[in-house]
C-alpha cells in the first residue's frame, strides 16, 4: 500500500510505476497530447478520436492481453494504474477506455481457463487492434432487452444505454433476459458484432459530464446471435459467480479512473494554493483533500489486494472492489469541490481542469452498484440477510 506525499500527476512520478513497468510511464507520455484536446472534446460533446489514436500508438489499448498472445500481461491492479494516469489528462479518454480494458481483461480470465473464444478475441484486439464495447452498467442485474430462441442461437431485441466509445467500436459485450420454460428468467451475455444487421447507434449523449466518451444508446432490433456466441447463461437479478468475477475485475480499473480524476483537480488546486501558503484556510482545506485521496487510495489499493491478480468468485472479493468504488465517488466529489474552493473563480470557467473534473467525477455514482447499494448489500452480508450476491 502505498503513501505517497501527494498524489500522481504527469509531473510526479510514483512508486507504483516499478509495479506496472512501462504502461504508466507510457501513459504519462502521451498525457500532453490528450490534454490537448480534451476541452474541444468536452465543449462539444465528441468523442475523443486523437486520444484512442495516441493509445493506439503507445500500445495501451492490448495492455490486458497475455504476452504469449501479443499483449503486454497487464493484471488488474496495473490497468487501474493505467486508467488512473490516463485520467490525470482527460477523464473522458480514461473512462471509455476503462471500458474496453475491463472487457479484455475478463476475457484474458476466461482464456486462463481455456474457455470457448477467447483466444480467438484477444488476438484480435492484439493484432487487429479490436475495440470491445460493454453494455454491463447499464444492463448488470437487470438486462435491458430480451432473446428469443431460434434455430442455431437466439434473436435479440432491445435498447442499451450508456454504451461507450460506441460509434467506434468493433464488438460489444452485453446482456439480455431469456425466458426459459425450465429454468425461468435467465441472462445471457453475448458478443455482437456493431456493424451487425440490425444493430443501430443512436446519438444520445449529452450529458453533464464525462462527455468525451460517447456512451451513445446502441439499438438492436431482432438481431441473430450464433449458440457460440453466448459466453454465459446466467440467473437473473442475482450477483452470481460469474458476475462476481467481472465485477472484481472491472470495478478496480474504473475506480482507479474516478481517483485519477480527482487528482487532476488536487494538482490544479495545489499550484493555486502555492500563491498564498501561509493563510490557515487554504492549508487546512489543501490537507483535507490530500487527506481524502489518501484515504481513497487506500481503499483501492486494500481492495487489489484482496481480489488478487486471477480472482475467483467471492462475495467478499465483490463487495471489496464496491467498497473502494463508493469510498472513491464521494472522496472525489468532495475533493474536486475544495479544489473549486481553493482556485476561486478561475475554476469556475469552461476549459478550466477543475470545472472539467467537477462533472466528470460525479459520474462515479451512476456505475452499479450505487454507493447506496453498496451499504445495503454490504450490511445485508454481515446480518445474513439475502440480497443480490448469490452463492458461489
Amino acid at each position: 500500500m502505498t503513501t505517497t506525499a501527494q498524489p500522481r500527476t504527469a509531473t510526479t512520478p510514483s512508486d507504483h510505476d516499478t509495479a506496472t513497468g512501462s504502461l504508466v510511464e507510457r501513459a504519462r507520455t502521451i498525457g500532453p497530447r490528450l490534454a490537448e484536446h480534451a476541452t474541444r472534446h468536452d465543449v462539444d460533446g465528441t468523442f475523443v478520436t486523437e486520444a484512442y489514436e495516441a493509445l493506439r500508438d503507445a500500445g495501451l489499448l492490448k495492455a490486458a492481453v497475455p504476452l504469449e498472445l501479443g499483449g503486454e500481461g497487464a493484471t488488474i491492479r496495473e490497468l487501474a494504474a493505467l486508467q488512473r494516469e490516463l485520467a490525470h489528462h482527460c477523464g473522458a479518454t480514461a473512462l471509455a477506455s476503462s471500458m474496453h480494458q475491463h472487457v479484455v481483461a475478463f476475457t484474458a480470465w476466461r482464456y486462463r481457463r481455456g474457455l470457448p473464444g477467447a483466444e480467438a478475441t484477444l488476438r484480435k484486439v492484439a493484432d487487429d487492434g479490436l475495440l470491445l464495447v460493454s453494455t454491463g452498467g447499464g444492463d448488470f442485474t437487470h438486462p435491458r432487452g430480451e432473446a428469443v430462441p431460434v434455430e442455431g442461437g437466439y434473436r435479440v431485441s432491445g435498447r442499451k444505454r450508456f454504451a461507450s466509445q460506441s460509434r467506434h467500436g468493433s464488438v460489444m459485450s452485453t446482456m439480455f433476459v431469456l425466458d426459459d420454460a425450465e429454468q425461468g428468467r435467465r441472462v445471457l451475455n453475448v458478443a455482437v458484432p456493431l456493424a451487425a444487421a440490425g444493430v443501430t447507434v443512436i446519438d444520445t449523449w449529452d450529458t453533464l459530464g464525462m462527455r468525451g466518451t460517447a456512451s451513445h444508446d446502441i439499438l438492436l432490433e431482432d438481431v441473430f446471435v450464433p449458440e457460440d456466441k453466448v459466453l454465459a447463461n446466467r440467473p437473473y437479478g442475482v450477483i452470481d459467480p460469474p458476475l462476481q468475477v467481472i465485477a472484481s475485475v472491472a470495478f478496480p480499473i474504473i475506480a482507479g479512473v474516478y481517483l485519477g480524476v480527482a487528482e487532476a483537480a488536487y494538482a490544479e488546486a495545489l499550484g493555486s494554493a502555492a500563491a498564498r501558503p501561509e493563510d490557515p484556510s487554504v492549508q487546512r482545506t489543501v490537507g483535507l483533500m490530500r487527506h481524502k485521496l489518501q484515504v481513497a487510495e487506500s481503499a483501492l489499493d486494500g481492495a487489489l489486494h484482496v481480489i488478487g491478480d486471477d480472482p475467483t468468485p467471492s462475495h467478499d472479493r465483490f463487495l471489496a472492489a464496491m467498497t473502494a468504488k463508493a469510498e472513491i465517488a464521494h472522496a472525489g466529489i468532495e475533493v474536486v469541490d475544495l479544489a473549486m474552493d481553493v482556485s476561486g473563480g478561475p475554476a469556475f470557467f469552461t476549459g478550466s481542469v477543475i470545472e472539467r473534473a467537477y462533472r466528470d467525477v460525479r459520474a462515479a455514482k451512476f456505475h452499479p452498484l450505487t454507493p447506496e447499494a453498496t451499504l445495503l448489500e454490504s450490511g445485508r452480508q454481515a446480518l445474513g440477510v439475502p440480497g443480490l450476491l448469490a452463492q458461489a
